[in-house]
């Protein structure tokens, strides 16, 4: 896996072994990107990257210029990884990585843009999509999952696109 765009082009993101963190592929992490660039969400912007695995999400927003990324991880063996991204990308000064289980923390994190990645298994089910976009305080949230999203109450989809088995939904508050 790569970095697609930015200052880190090419630049290699390792991914935790096993199944129990998904990454987000290349090719959604480009188109994701060129639509958040379009609607000039990301330059400047504090992001969070909520499920964060790897990092894939938020180490792509830093190189495009994002100001600062908290990542929210619970899976040991996936902070690992995750910090030795951010050590080998040199983005330890513009990153906080906060340990524990998304859903609670997201209510601690000040972003202007929040990507929230769930594993598929729990990611389809809409009371955990209400509860966290009820727990987020940024006005504009990605949501990736393995199916459509519904809308959620005090949200509007301002796009919604399916990407082989995986769906990227762009909320922002109503």
């Amino acid at each position: 896996m790569r970095v697609v765009s930015g200052a880190l082009r090419g630049r290699r993101i390792d991914a935790p072994p096993g199944t129990s963190t998904r990454p987000t592929t290349d090719k959604v992490r480009e188109a994701t990107f060129n639509a958040l660039g379009s609607l000039d969400l990301v330059l400047d912007a504090r992001v969070a990257d909520l499920y964060a695995g790897s990092g894939a999400l938020g180490i792509e927003a830093l190189s495009r210029g994002a100001a600062h990324c908290t990542f929210v991880e619970r899976d040991r063996t996936a902070l690992a990884v995750l910090r030795g991204n951010l050590h080998e990308l040199d983005l330890i000064e513009r990153s906080t990585v906060v340990p524990g289980d998304a859903l609670v923390r997201a209510a601690e994190i000040d972003a202007d843009l929040v990507f929230a990645d769930p594993p598929y298994d729990t990611g389809a089910d809409i009371e955990l999509w209400s509860s966290l976009l009820a727990a987020v305080r940024a006005p504009f949230v990605v949501a990736e999952s393995g199916r459509s999203l519904d809308g959620v109450a005090g949200w509007d989809i301002v796009r919604e696109k399916r990407y082989g088995r995986t769906w990227v939904t762009f909320f922002e508050r109503a």
